[in-house]
Parts: structure tokens; sequence; C-alpha cells
């Protein structure tokens, strides 16, 4: 390959990938920071874990709809655009939550005693719920990118590490309110909306400025040309392949709604997001309620189990991937959905918090390889003309589980007690373990499919 081209193609790619990272690491700050205020909204607002659990299931919900939608609009339209554009909606809505018991008296959102009434509930609950279908124009575009600027052979390893994005954001948000609210106190709450909100807004034209949507707007060739011009001294550069309108349907209906690897890889993501979001949104409560923790030691464990654990988790399960597995990513999601619930069920039954911690960063090492590796199996499934759809399916039911994560953890929590909320979780985990094994010998992607797909509707056209 010329080499004057591989060293361009490289530093886009690179280029590309540091900027998605940032920028949704941005897109956790405000999203994730509402689970680590969840115990100053209850003991200064008065809200219920029920309550919060609505709030939190139907932000899921939404979110995932929305990744499905974004998913339609980034396979047709600019992915920068949407994403930057999202991260600036999303730190206004946390803007107007910080500042909405401000209105009380324009509303009658507090109290006598302070404590929020129905209607700042349900104002909160409501602008939580929008946020989450703003952040739904996050991961779609970062997929379809990487998609669109990763060659398949090195998909897994490369989205693996973007995807350390999520835990640099959830970690880092989660430790820096956890400051917050131990320097001054649960009634400094609004703190863990503001600072990441404007943090967030400094950023968000680093996406606008610095991303291109494919290789062909700097002059490149097509990332799945590259593998093949490795042996050949000349490599052509040719434009961006158009579909035309009424085949890209029938690709996304045939690679994505008629695929059964993409409803595989669908349900057991549902599983694996249960436990996820058990730890993400409930672990800082679990740990003060019932390991005794005060709030900024439990942000730390929470923060470490991110930091550590799922960075390490999901860089070493995408090199596995492409070292051993042949870019099978879903013969490593199986194992790994398999010891995260072995882990997490450890971790819920030991009584020492020293290896309790060690347990939970163990269980988020474990969860974070299919957190990161089915993004990459639906784009592969899907291939990279279908990647934003495909991911969109996997939204929809990665977000469905807040259903069980949201609503039915915190009624348990209220009622039975938090050995409930950990049974349900490993019944889960067992669950998507046993369904992503259903896909053990499917290829690693999608192309050979998709391009006698093309061919054939190319040939009917013709005729």
């Amino acid at each position: 390959m010329n080499t004057e081209i591989q060293k361009k193609y490289r530093k886009w790619e690179w280029r590309t990938i540091l900027i998605l990272m940032v920028g949704y690491a941005l897109y956790y700050f405000v999203r994730k920071n509402f689970s680590i205020a969840i115990p100053a909204l209850e003991q200064e607002l008065g809200i219920t874990k029920a309550q919060l659990g609505v709030f939190l299931t139907l932000n899921g919900i939404i979110y995932g709809f929305s990744r499905f939608v974004n998913g339609l609009l980034v396979d047709r339209f600019s992915k920068k655009n949407i994403m930057s554009l999202g991260l600036v909606l999303s730190a206004v809505v946390n803007l107007a939550i910080c500042f909405s018991p401000k209105m009380n008296g324009v509303m009658n959102l507090l109290d006598g005693e302070g404590k929020a009434t129905l209607l700042l509930v349900y104002l909160i609950g409501s602008l939580w719920v929008v946020n989450g279908y703003i952040q739904g124009m996050g991961v779609p575009p970062c997929v379809s990118l990487l998609a669109n600027w990763v060659r398949p052979s090195e998909l897994a390893t490369k989205q693996s590490f973007w995807n350390a994005s999520h835990s640099i954001g959830a970690g880092v948000v989660v430790w820096l309110c956890g400051v917050l609210l131990q320097k001054y106190g649960y009634s400094a709450w609004n703190l863990c909306f503001a600072i990441p909100a404007a943090i967030s807004l400094v950023g968000a034209p680093l996406l606008y400025f610095g991303l291109k949507d494919s290789p062909s707007q700097v002059g490149l060739p097509q990332v799945e040309e590259l593998d093949k011009a490795e042996k050949s001294a000349v490599v052509e550069q040719p434009a961006e392949e158009k579909i035309d309108s009424a085949i890209f349907k029938k690709v996304i209906r045939k690679m994505v709604f008629a695929n059964p690897y993409i409803w595989i890889i669908s349900v057991s993501n549902f599983c694996i997001y249960i436990i996820r979001f058990m730890i993400l949104d409930w672990g800082s409560s679990f740990l003060t309620q019932e390991k005794g923790m005060d709030i900024s030691t439990a942000a730390n464990v929470v923060a470490s189990s991110e930091l550590i654990g799922g960075i390490l988790g999901m860089l070493l399960a995408g090199w596995v991937t492409d070292r051993f597995f042949k870019n099978k990513a879903h013969r490593t999601c199986f194992f790994c959905t398999l010891f995260a619930t072995i882990s997490f069920f450890i971790f819920w039954k030991i009584p020492s918090a020293n290896w309790s911690l060690v347990f939970l960063v163990l269980s988020a090492f474990f969860i974070y390889g299919p957190q990161a590796l089915y993004g990459a199996c639906a784009s592969q499934q899907a291939t990279k003309h279908a990647a934003g759809t495909g991911n969109g399916i996997l939204g929809i039911f990665g977000y469905a589980s807040t259903a069980v994560s949201g609503i039915v953890f915190g009624i348990l929590a209220d009622n039975y007690g938090w050995d409930s909320v950990f049974i349900l979780s490993i019944v889960f985990g067992a669950l998507g373990a046993l369904v992503i094994a259903l896909m053990w010998n499917a290829p690693a992607d999608g192309y050979e499919k998709f391009n006698k797909l093309v061919e054939a509707e190319k040939s009917k056209i013709a005729k």
C-alpha cells in the first residue's frame, strides 16, 4: 500500500477514535451524574426509590427508542452534526434540572419543609426523560463513524478502545459528584448537574469541527478496500459508494430486521445490561445503605469498578477477539457474560468489604467485555451500511432492561430488600450467557452476505 495514504489513513482513523472517546465520555457526564445524585435527592427532596426507579426506567426506554431512531438517521445523514447537537441539548436539560427548584413560587414545587411536591417530581422526571431521548443521539454516530473509519479486521479491538469512553465518562463524573457532595453536603445536589453540563458545553465544538463523516471526505479509500490493498503497491481512491434508496431499504430489512444474529445479540445485551445498571444506578445506594460506606467512599468504589475493571475488561476483550477468536466477538461475549454473573454473585455473598470491592471490579471487568463488543458485533453483522440501525435495535433491548433495573429493582429494594435485587440480576446474567451461546458458529461479519444481496438487487433492477 502507498505509504503516504497509509499514514494519512492512520492519522485520521486515530483522530476520529480519540475525538469520539472524548465526546462520548462527555455524554456520560450529563447522563450518569443522576445516579450518584440519587441519595441526595432522596434525603434533600424526599423523593422515594420507587419514584427514582420510574425516572430511570422511562429515561432508559426512551433512550433505547432514540438510539433506534437516530440509528436510522445516521445511516443516511451527517453523523457529526447529530452527535454534537445532542451533547449541547443534553447539557441544557441538565442545567434546567439544576435550576428547577428555583422556580418555586412560579409553580408550587416545594412544600413547607422544602421537600419536593409531586409537581417537582414530575418536572425533574420529565426533564430526565427528555434527556433520555437526547442521549440517544450519542452512540449511533459513534458506531457508524467507527464502522466507516476502522477496518473490519480491526473493529473489535478499536471499538473496545473507544468503548473505554463509557467507563472514563461514568467513572470521572461519579468521582466528581461524590467529591462535590462530600465537600458541600447533599444540599449541593444541583452541582452534580450544573458542573458536568458546563464541561460538556465546552467540549461540544470538538465534535463538530474535529470529525469527518467518512474517509472519502478527506480523499481516502473505503476501509474495507484497505485490507485488500495491502497486497498491492497502488491503492485506488474510490468515492464513497452510494446505495440506491430502494436497495438501502432492502439492505436494512435483510441485514438488520430479518437477521437472527442481531436479535440474539440484542436479547443477550438486555440481560447483561441489567447487571450493569444495578451497579451504575443503584451501586452507591447499596454501598451506603448495606455496606455502611459514606457517599464519597461509595462513589469512589463505583468509579473504581468503571475506571479499573471496566476499561481493562473492554480493552482485553477486544484484543482477545481479534487475536484468538478471529474477529468473532460473540464468542468472547459468551465467556465474559458467564464470568460477570459469577463475579457478581460472589460480590453479593462475600462479607468482607475489601473483597467486595475486588469482586465488584471483577464484575465490571467482565460486564464491559460484552458491553463493548456487542456494538462491534452488531456493526459487523449489519455491515457499515446499516451499523447505526443494527445498533439501534441493540439499544432498544439494552435500555428496555431499565424496566427491570429501574422500576422493578426500586420496588424490590423498598419492599423486600437488596437480596431480591441480586437474585433477579443473577438469573438474567445466566440467561444472557445461554442466549449468546446460540451464536457460537456464526461468521465474524455479514459483508459476504451484504455483497450478495446488493448484487442480487442490482441484477433485478437491470432486468
